[in-house]
């Protein structure tokens, strides 16, 4: 994954509280790897899929890169922005919520003061 995506930094140091960062992609790679040694259900999940997709007659041995082209394929912008949140950790699900909470009541609150008000915390 490191080769795919790269942030490009120009400033060392802390960066501002705004700052999104600029992501870069290789579009030069062609070789991907998935390592699913420590999740056992979604290896599970593949698995059964190989052998419901190849209990057939006819055909070529269906493979686990036949799965991913054909999914790949199947998805929607629904489905991209399930994945974005996905990627969030909590923290930024909380900040988010701060921001559009700033953005909708056109405050300032600080991270402590938002958590405060949503807590009822006196």
């Amino acid at each position: 994954m490191e080769n795919i995506i790269k942030e490009e930094s120009k400033k060392r140091g802390r960066k501002t509280k705004n700052q999104s960062k600029e992501v870069v992609i290789n579009k030069e790679q062609t070789k991907f790897f998935v390592d699913l040694s420590n999740e056992k259900k979604i290896l599970d999940l593949i698995f059964s899929f190989l052998v419901k997709c190849n209990q057939k007659s006819y055909g070529r041995i269906i493979t686990f890169k036949d799965l991913c082209l054909y999914s790949l394929s199947r998805l929607t912008e629904k489905d991209i922005s399930k994945v974005q949140e996905m990627s969030l950790t909590q923290m930024e699900k909380v900040q988010r919520a701060l921001d559009d909470f700033n953005k909708k009541t056109d405050q300032k609150l600080e991270l402590g003061e938002f958590l405060v008000k949503k807590l009822g915390i006196n």
